[in-house]
């Protein structure tokens, strides 16, 4: 058998048309869902959700109403994974969703992809929304090779640690960031490497959406003086 193949041994095999479809969200403008998730979101059996609370206001925006939700986050996937595979293998379509964009990019969903593999149960990834790359492309910075750090770490030591390694890289940087802790990262980035090109892109494909671009040094003398709200990503990149 060839090792790609997402099937195992026939006891495992799950009833006719049982899948798994990882399904990405808009990361803010509701109406960038696909029309192949849409259509997925409509026929599936049930939608297991980050937080059925935010989900079912898009399922409703899209016309999808009376929909099996079932919540799974950070906190019961561990749990709620087993009982989902079950469902699979016994022949439902589960849809899987996070709060905005790709399910497993710093969201649940790698874990229900493992559990996957290993069970035999046949599943999907479509393509969409995606903060990380809507932000390289949106900030002008090079983007023939980038790297995702993620959330940037809590502590100060970690998170220079971080951006001096983002910066050695030659790369493209891209964090996700805290609104709370982005003038705090600004400072600390400015106090070793004023001049590395910066981007604070916020709350994108939303009504509020804005991209700031300049030199650490210079956002944050920004940022000190306009403290950011939404959602953010941080993306940087080492002086020319």
């Amino acid at each position: 058998m060839d090792s790609s193949d997402n099937a195992s041994s026939p006891t495992a095999q799950p009833a006719a048309g049982g899948r798994v479809i990882f399904v990405p969200t808009p990361i803010g403008n509701r109406d960038d869902l696909t029309l192949r998730a849409l259509e997925v979101l409509k026929n599936c059996d049930r939608i297991a959700c980050e937080d059925t609370r935010h989900s079912a206001p898009l399922l409703q925006h899209h016309g999808i109403a009376f929909k099996p939700l079932v919540s799974l986050h950070e906190h019961n996937e561990i749990r709620r994974i087993p009982e989902l595979i079950a469902a699979a293998q016994a022949g439902e379509t589960i849809a899987v969703v996070t709060d905005a964009g790709m399910p497993g990019v710093s969201d649940p969903g790698y874990r229900f992809v493992h559990a996957c593999i290993e069970g035999g149960v046949p599943f999907e990834v479509l393509p969409g929304p995606s903060a990380v790359l809507t932000a390289l492309i949106g900030s002008g910075m090079p983007c023939h090779a980038f790297r995702f750090g993620g959330f940037l770490p809590v502590k100060s030591g970690r998170r220079r640690q971080a951006l001096e390694e983002a910066l050695a890289s030659g790369e493209t940087a891209i964090f996700f960031e805290s609104p709370h802790r982005l003038t705090g990262t600004l400072e600390l980035l400015a106090s070793f490497s004023p001049d590395a090109t910066v981007c604070v892109a916020r709350e994108l494909t939303k009504k509020f959406e804005t991209y700031h671009r300049g030199t650490a040094a210079e956002l944050s003398a920004h940022f000190a003086n306009h403290p950011p709200k939404g959602e953010i990503v941080f993306l940087l990149h080492a002086p020319a």
